[in-house]
């Protein structure tokens, strides 16, 4: 058994999302961690000397090294390692591995950040997607072999996203609105199945980086409210208020949101794409990719639903915080045996 309280863990990302946050946290109670932030750095990395050096320095401090997203800072500091003889984790979000020309999403559309992304998932120890569509994506369009690649679920906190107090006939969706989200989240057909809900309150939670959300105020019906950002621990509130959630997405990892609304007794309506059927299992309905009616369908469906309580154990059982913590620990404990 390895001591460890004395196992250093180099912690690499490119920006603290909650997700994020909680890896580091139980890394924290487990092991001695350094923490590099490149995400000051990520227009110009090549630029930042003093990014390299510090995930030099980290990586021969360190007896690990572990990053969020197989991106450039995860090939430096999976080069680093290997001239070190050390071992490297690297956790694969999905963007990294998607492919999707027609809304023009995925690093595999540039074949510079393809070949980047192929030497991290072929360089790395272990490679640890969030869904094992991902892993599936990347053996199919980069060519990997796959021996070092395992699923790990993200964890989700079941004392912070819980139901509270009576749900309102409201259908809820959260998501950043700009030209690639409209059709990659299926905002757009929220808003449309809206139009055949008249009598039903929706609710869009996200924050616009664009004007596209201006595309999408002005075909909305009456009975969609946009509400704009809203920081990550205010998002509960707007989950114990849903009836329904909705994921129509087109491509997806394993979506935060869906699994947070879900804790929170919403029943979830979404597309069978990736990581929503893995998150959703038989706790909810589908409803076909970019097909308002479809959609419409299934959110009455859920409305007149009690499928709240099966959706929270689900995510309680398969995506606790708990259980990512002891798989990634064990992943570490064994490469480090």
């Amino acid at each position: 058994m390895i001591d460890k309280r004395r196992t250093r863990v180099l912690f690499v990302h490119p920006t603290i999302a909650p997700f994020i946050e909680s890896d580091l946290n139980f890394l924290r109670k487990n092991f001695d961690v350094k923490v590099v932030d490149v995400g000051f750095a990520k227009k110009d990395f090549s630029g930042k000397v003093g990014v390299l050096w510090r995930l030099a320095r980290g990586a021969l401090w360190s007896d690990i090294s572990f990053a969020w997203f197989a991106e450039r800072h995860a090939k430096w500091m999976v080069r680093f390692s290997r001239m070190l003889g050390k071992p490297s984790l690297v956790v694969v979000g999905g963007y990294e591995v998607a492919k999707a020309p027609e809304i023009g999403h995925g690093s595999l559309l540039d074949p510079s950040k393809a070949k980047m992304v192929k030497y991290i998932m072929e360089k790395a120890t272990k490679v640890l997607p969030v869904d094992e569509s991902l892993k599936e994506a990347a053996i199919k369009d980069l060519g990997v072999r796959g021996g070092n690649i395992q699923t790990v679920h993200t964890g989700h906190d079941s004392d912070k996203f819980k139901a509270s107090g009576a749900k309102e006939r409201m259908v809820l969706t959260v998501g950043v609105v700009n030209k690639i989200t409209i059709k990659r989240k299926g905002l757009d057909v929220f808003v449309k199945a809206a139009g055949q809900l008249k009598d039903v309150k929706f609710v869009l939670v996200g924050s616009s980086s664009d004007n596209t959300i201006d595309e999408l105020r002005s075909n909305a019906p009456p009975n969609v409210e946009f509400v704009g950002g809203v920081p990550h621990d205010q998002l509960a509130r707007y989950y114990q208020r849903a009836k329904v959630y909705c994921q129509l997405s087109m491509y997806e990892g394993l979506p935060n949101a869906l699994c947070e609304a879900m804790l929170c007794e919403c029943v979830p309506v979404g597309t069978k794409v990736a990581g929503i059927p893995t998150a959703m299992g038989d706790t909810g309905f589908y409803a076909p990719v970019g097909d308002p009616k479809g959609a419409a369908d299934a959110i009455r469906q859920a409305l007149g639903s009690d499928k709240g309580k099966a959706a929270r154990a689900r995510i309680m059982s398969e995506f606790s915080v708990e259980k990512r913590e002891k798989a990634i620990i064990e992943i570490v404990e064994k490469l480090l045996a």
